[in-house]
């Protein structure tokens, strides 16, 4: 059995090669917990755990990309 856990924090930053517009600076928080027994693994990732509204990216000011909201990932694995 094991977890984690991160904190990403993006500060302001210009939105296009001209700088006429500034995306704001966000924090988002994911997290991990997963169990391993002989060769498998089953895991859960949680993206986004706040469900922090927040812009990933933009190409122009009418092109700005919201990010993901909460998100959950569930995987099976096996190793031969």
């Amino acid at each position: 059995m094991g977890f984690g856990g991160g904190v990403t924090f993006v500060s302001d930053r210009q939105g296009d090669l001209e700088n006429t517009f500034t995306l704001p600076s966000y924090v988002r928080t994911d997290a991990a917990i997963y169990y391993r027994r002989d060769n498998w693994r089953v895991g859960l990732n949680i993206k986004n755990l706040f469900d922090v509204y927040y812009f990933e990216s933009a190409d122009s000011i009418d092109s700005v990309y919201p990010a993901a909201p909460f998100t959950v990932l569930e995987t099976v694995s096996i190793q031969f």
